[in-house]
């Protein structure tokens, strides 16, 4: 993983040079392809067109999905069934080509590859993250999800080895609100919404300092301890 003078060039490129007029099979220089560029292009990472949630209402009040299952478990939360990834390192006019594909997708970007994710409540995170700072402990990007959840990113493998680490650190390997995203999985990505429930943000931004994730292990303590913190007493 790490960023490339070719996308930081592209990069460049993209954000000084005026929007020119949309060309036949190709999306133009929009707020999301200028992101998957960085994403793919600065910091290596792949990315995945992903459904929306769209107007309307499907079973049981539920959002329709932009899928086309009527019956779709998770509405503008997953993959697109027939979308193709595009490539960590990949290039502004490759980006651009592809999305074309699916102009209206979500940005996704799929773990287990390039990074794990942990991911905690949203409470427990503004609990840790000034301590983590305090002991300058080294960060990868942080976003927040409208459902009120937190994605550390951290080094592949943090959700196989989760329950291990979490036991030698003492804490029950089932710790409420603590999870490991891995292989499988994806998190939807700045600046797409998810679910229907609004926009994920970056609570720390990709950038030199963050880009490269850090091995759970050295999170991990200061996690799980603001999850036992900040959980709500049973009812």
């Amino acid at each position: 993983m790490g960023f490339t003078i070719a996308g930081m060039r592209d990069l460049r490129d993209l954000r000084l040079s005026p929007r020119s007029p949309r060309r036949p099979g190709r999306v133009g220089r929009t707020p999301v392809t200028t992101a998957v560029a960085e994403y793919t292009g600065l910091w290596g990472w792949d990315v995945a067109p992903g459904a929306r949630a769209v107007r309307g209402s499907g079973p049981l009040g539920r959002p329709a999905c932009s899928c086309g299952d009527r019956a779709c478990p998770a509405p503008g939360a997953h993959p697109l069934p027939r979308g193709r990834v595009v490539p960590a390192g990949a290039t502004l006019d490759e980006v651009l080509r592809s999305w074309a594909r699916t102009p209206d997708a979500a940005v996704l970007l799929p773990t287990g590859d390039r990074f794990d994710v942990l991911e905690v409540p949203e409470a427990a995170a503004r609990c840790a993250l000034p301590r983590l700072e305090r002991m300058s402990i080294p960060l990868g990007p942080v976003a927040l999800a409208p459902h009120r959840v937190a994605w550390f990113l951290v080094a592949p493998g943090a959700a196989a080895g989760l329950p291990h680490l979490l036991y030698r650190m003492g804490w029950d390997a089932a710790l409420p609100g603590l999870r490991a995203l891995g292989t499988g999985h994806h998190i939807t990505a700045p600046p797409s919404g998810h679910a229907g429930l609004g926009p994920v943000r970056w609570l720390r931004a990709p950038g030199l300092e963050t880009a490269a994730p850090p091995p759970a292990r050295l999170l991990l303590g200061t996690l799980a301890y603001a999850c036992h913190r900040t959980r709500r007493p049973a009812a």
